[in-house]
């Protein structure tokens, strides 16, 4: 069995609160990363692939490159509405993380 290495621990699982229901988040990366796409509202669908956001917009526009990069990602892909955000392997926990913010 492979151990991490002592004072290599996976992120603290933290309780957020929203007007509907409490959910729990890996850390700020969702709701950073949430934030610069444009915020639920520009959200149509989103999902983790292996190392990458997939996400559906409604307005492509809109996103926020800069703020996308220093919330972690390695790099973006714009077509049109639809983005590709590359966050390596969390991307699944963050995608569901994210959905559990909408």
């Amino acid at each position: 069995m492979l151990r991490a290495p002592s004072g290599c621990q996976p992120p603290l699982r933290v309780r957020v609160r929203t007007t509907e229901k409490e959910t729990v988040v890996a850390d700020e990366r969702p709701e950073k990363i949430l934030a610069a796409l444009g915020g639920a509202g520009n959200i149509i669908d989103i999902e983790g692939c292996i190392t990458r956001l997939r996400c559906e917009l409604e307005d492509g526009s809109v996103i926020d490159e800069a703020a996308l990069k220093k919330a972690g990602a390695l790099g973006v892909m714009k077509m049109g509405s639809v983005v590709q955000v590359v966050v390596g392997p969390e991307a699944d926990t963050i995608a569901e993380d994210i959905q559990d913010l909408l």
